[in-house]
C-alpha cells in the first residue's frame, strides 16, 4: 500500500491538498466579506469592494485552471504507477 493516508478510500497526497486549496481559496475570499467591505483604496474610480470581487473572478479562473492541470498530472502519474494507459 502507499505511504499516503487514505480518507474514505481516496489517497491524500500533498498535490491533492494543493488542488483543494486552489479550489477553496476563492470561496473563502468571497465569503469573508468583512475583509473587503470598504470603499478605499479606489482603483480607476472603482471602489475597493467592486474591484476586489472582479479581481477574484480572474484569480478563480487561474486557480481552477491550475487545479485542473495538477489533477491531470496526478491522474497520469497514478495511471503510470498502476501500469495503465495515460490520457
Amino acid at each position: 500500500m502507499s505511504d499516503a493516508p487514505e480518507v474514505n478510500g481516496a489517497v491524500v497526497t500533498p498535490l491533492r491538498v494543493v488542488i483543494a486549496l486552489c479550489l477553496v481559496a476563492p470561496f473563502v475570499a468571497m465569503l469573508w466579506v468583512g475583509s473587503y467591505a470598504k470603499t478605499d483604496p479606489v482603483l480607476a474610480g472603482i471602489p475597493f469592494f467592486y474591484w476586489y470581487q472582479m479581481l477574484w473572478v480572474l484569480l478563480s479562473t487561474l486557480l481552477t485552471m491550475v487545479a485542473y492541470k495538477l489533477w491531470q498530472r496526478d491522474q497520469r502519474s497514478r495511471a503510470a504507477r498502476k501500469g495503465g494507459a495515460s490520457r
